[in-house]
């Protein structure tokens, strides 16, 4: 691509911070970005939740899995996930976790994340706490404090969790989003007008970067 054809190509992330393919997506994504250096990409981080019906403070995750999947599957989805996982650089540790928890917390805290340029670091972080540290990511003090380390007021933050602060715009992106088609994730947004669906390959990514940057804008 010719320093003429250059410019900012925006990718918006529809993800959910308890979904392991979301993790996966997401490491596929820093590879697809080494592969496009020429471009300046910006990446932002877009609410979806897999169930939003789970209640605030979470629940058993091993009871949440069973139930959803039954019981002599879990074993199986784990091992496969695990290997796709190293394959990613990504070493789950499903063991760990023992909550399964609502994530519009950690939405709303990913979006505050935003305005102060920490967003993918912060996803990045959740993703870990979550599936290789077994946090959980439900916990109000875990959120702040994780804030905190990013540059956010962790007391402010902390504060803010306590009120219903943002929870509807969040909810709007979701409900947004599924009315796009969006019904799985992750979901990578080009530029607002090209949609490419699941954790794929990183040369994939790149070959839909480079796409959408050829592309004229829309007047």
């Amino acid at each position: 691509m010719s320093e003429q054809m250059r410019r900012r190509v925006t990718i918006d992330v529809v993800s959910d911070v308890v979904c392991p393919w979301c993790f996966v997506g997401k490491r596929k994504l820093d590879a697809a970005l080494k592969l496009v250096p020429e471009l300046d990409v910006e990446v932002n981080w877009r609410p979806f939740q897999l169930d939003p019906t789970i209640p605030q403070g979470g629940i058993s995750r091993h009871d949440y899995m069973a139930k959803k999947f039954g019981p002599e599957k879990i074993a199986s989805i784990h091992a496969r996930l695990e290997g796709i996982g190293a394959e990613a650089g990504i070493p789950f540790a499903f063991e760990k976790i023992e909550r399964s928890p609502n994530t519009l917390d950690a939405h709303r805290v990913i979006r505050w994340a935003q305005a102060h340029g920490a967003q993918t670091a912060l996803v990045d972080r959740l993703f870990t706490l979550y599936f290789v540290e077994g946090a959980d990511i439900g916990d109000r003090d875990v959120l702040s404090n994780l804030a905190g380390e990013h540059g956010l007021d962790a007391k402010a933050i902390r504060a803010a969790l306590e009120t219903n602060q943002d929870a509807v715009a969040v909810q709007q992106e979701i409900a947004s989003a599924v009315r796009m088609g969006v019904s799985g994730v992750p979901f990578f947004i080009l530029d607002g007008r090209f949609g490419v669906s699941g954790a794929q390959p990183p040369e994939l990514l790149a070959d839909a970067i480079r796409k959408a940057a050829a592309e004229p804008m829309q007047a």
